[in-house]
């Protein structure tokens, strides 16, 4: 379920930050608005702030796209908090992303996200960004010990 209410989350974050600063801005903003009528008014009020303010960002910077990275796991923390909360809005959040990729410009419809996975000391990355990774292991070996050859001992430095 948790996995679930993680990609709702995502999907729905990622289409409404896309959908920041383009002609179907009002309707999806309204809609998110609409979205978390199920929060108490100080809440609601701060969302719709919220939505506003980070529309303005996006409209006035010289690099939207970079805003909208910045911007996407700040949405995907509301949606999944309100998912949490109240979980019979993931239909209505299912719908809401839908409405607003029809109405999104050809380029937010494919707007990509940048992911970066760094593995160190023999650790390894299997990542995906919005699917998924699928790893069968064989038997487990563990890492070569390094060799060590007598007399080629480092000096002390003093």
């Amino acid at each position: 379920m948790f996995e679930e209410v993680a990609a709702l989350a995502m999907t729905g974050a990622t289409t409404v930050v896309a959908a920041m600063a383009t002609d179907g801005w009002s309707t999806a903003r309204a809609r998110m608005a609409g979205l978390f009528r199920r929060a108490d008014d100080v809440q609601r009020a701060a969302i719709e702030g919220q939505l506003d303010g980070h529309a303005a960002l996006v409209a006035s910077s010289v690099d939207a796209e970079a805003v909208r990275q910045d911007l996407v796991p700040v949405w995907r923390l509301q949606l999944a908090a309100l998912l949490r909360q109240h979980p019979d809005a993931a239909e209505e959040l299912q719908l809401l992303v839908r409405e607003i990729q029809e109405q999104l410009p050809s380029a937010q419809q494919v707007w990509q996200q940048r992911q970066t996975n760094i593995a160190r000391d023999h650790g390894q990355v299997f990542a995906s960004l919005g699917g998924n990774v699928i790893v069968h292991h064989g038997p487990a070996q563990p890492p070569p010990a390094p060799s060590v050859v007598v007399g080629d001992e480092p000096e002390a430095t003093e």
